[in-house]
């Protein structure tokens, strides 16, 4: 074990049985009975009547999935706490089903080096309700900390390549092949080119003045802008070898940068997000600064097309880019309203809209377990920890102002009505989430990586 490893012991804790569980694991589907102890899934069984336990749910009618792992958060603490906190998020994660995330570093500080990264555990490890990491940032001078970084204990590194907040863009070609040559860690990527936005935003301001409509945000920040970005992550990545994740993919076009497959056989891989695939270009018009968010949402056939690519194992993962921003800020007009939205606690639900459950269970858990090399998460399975997610699949719900998690306090699915609702949550064994109420005092841990 590495030096200052966790070791991710937990106390005794209650015994759960779960019994007449839909259970979707792995490819499969089955009905089964699941036995957790000290935290584990410790017998998964056709019936488990006989066996005793603390707590018994009764699954009859639901699906009970990997809890979800998401990649790609960005919960706003330090700096931001306005907007949101790790307490905050985490619960509405829970809410959601997700059981674990993965935090971007554009924080305040922005986390570039590994003494600010272990700030952001420290403060999780006392306000996080689901399991936690956060990504080390790339800039254009940090090689040495982006080499420092503990490979089991740290998930990634992230690089804004061509476009980003918070002094973390990269954009000189010496640090990039540096990265790309050197750190052997998932890089996660942010793919936009920054030349084009400022050119297709410049003639916008020409023709509109200070009035852009949101209408113009997927041109300004257009399909050329990620494709030329993604275009230069494949070469680096092929040319070096190295293990990308591409994030919050959004065009038909850059498709062409990734392989059908089984992740296990690839080192490049993409993510969607539920708003990319469920928004389009189209609703710009009635939403406006609500789905305004980096790189922008586009046109109906590339959401189509990003769809049929979860389905073709083309793109690996989902991940929601959950960044809140106030409902004050988005009011704001166009070149003042903030990018960025509130998602992680309708992911999964509205995923079910259009995926099977054995793919829900693929892209958002076993995948990213797999990408990041998750340890004793992602499945179902014995000796592995119980983050689990029970799903109502026929029990409908609107999203509303009342039942909303976020600190931010609104939604851009709020009216819309989803099939299926999330019913019971379990990190490490504890239900953190259980009909509409979230567990506050749950504690989540400190995810490990088998690197």
């Amino acid at each position: 074990m590495h030096p200052g490893t966790p070791s991710n012991n937990v106390p005794r804790m209650q015994t759960i049985l779960i019994t007449n569980a839909h259970l979707v694991n792995e490819g499969t589907s089955s009905p089964a009975d699941v036995f957790i102890k000290n935290g584990r899934i410790e017998r998964i069984d056709s019936s488990l009547s006989n066996q005793a336990a603390d707590t018994v749910i009764d699954a009859e009618g639901k699906a009970l999935l990997p809890g979800m792992i998401d990649c790609h958060v960005h919960f706003r603490e330090p700096g931001l706490e306005t907007k949101a906190d790790l307490h905050s998020e985490s619960g509405a994660a829970v809410a959601g089903g997700v059981t674990s995330f993965m935090e971007m570093p554009n924080t305040k500080p922005a986390a570039i080096t590994n003494e600010i990264l272990e700030e952001k555990f420290a403060l999780a490890a006392t306000k996080s309700i689901a399991n936690y990491s956060f990504h080390l940032g790339a800039s254009n001078n940090n090689i040495e900390e982006l080499l420092a970084l503990n490979p089991e204990t740290v998930c990634g590194v992230k690089l804004f390549m061509g476009a980003s907040t918070g002094g973390l863009l990269v954009d000189r070609m010496e640090q990039l092949e540096n990265i790309f040559s050197r750190v052997n860690v998932p890089i996660s990527l942010h793919c936009e080119d920054t030349n084009t936005i400022r050119e297709n935003e410049k003639a916008a301001r020409e023709k509109y003045g200070d009035t852009i409509p949101f209408t113009e945000h997927g041109r300004i920040r257009s399909e050329e802008a990620c494709y030329i970005s993604t275009k230069l992550a494949h070469e680096l990545a092929t040319k070096y070898d190295a293990q990308i994740h591409v994030l919050h993919l959004t065009t038909a076009r850059e498709l062409e940068f990734f392989k059908q497959g089984s992740v296990n056989n690839k080192k490049i891989t993409g993510e969607a997000c539920p708003h990319m695939l469920w928004f389009s270009d189209e609703d710009y018009a009635e939403k406006g600064a609500l789905i305004k968010c980096n790189p922008s949402i586009k046109t109906a056939a590339d959401r189509d097309a990003l769809r049929q690519a979860l389905i073709d194992n083309i793109l690996d993962t989902v991940g929601t880019d959950h960044a809140p921003h106030l409902w004050e800020e988005k009011q704001n007009p166009y070149g003042s309203a903030p990018s960025g939205l509130p998602l992680i606690q309708s992911a999964i639900v509205s995923l079910l809209e259009f995926l099977p459950l054995e793919t829900v269970a693929e892209k958002t858990a076993h995948n990213p377990a797999r990408i990041f090399k998750c340890r004793d998460r992602g499945f179902i399975r014995e000796g592995y920890w119980a983050d689990l997610v029970l799903i109502d699949t026929e029990k409908p719900h609107t999203v509303t102002k009342d039942n909303i998690a976020y600190k931010c306090g609104w939604s851009p699915f709020e009216g819309i009505t989803f099939k299926s609702s999330i019913d019971t949550t379990l990190v490490n064994g504890q239900i953190a989430y259980q009909n509409g109420e979230i567990r506050g005092e749950v504690r989540g841990q400190r995810l490990l990586f088998d690197r």
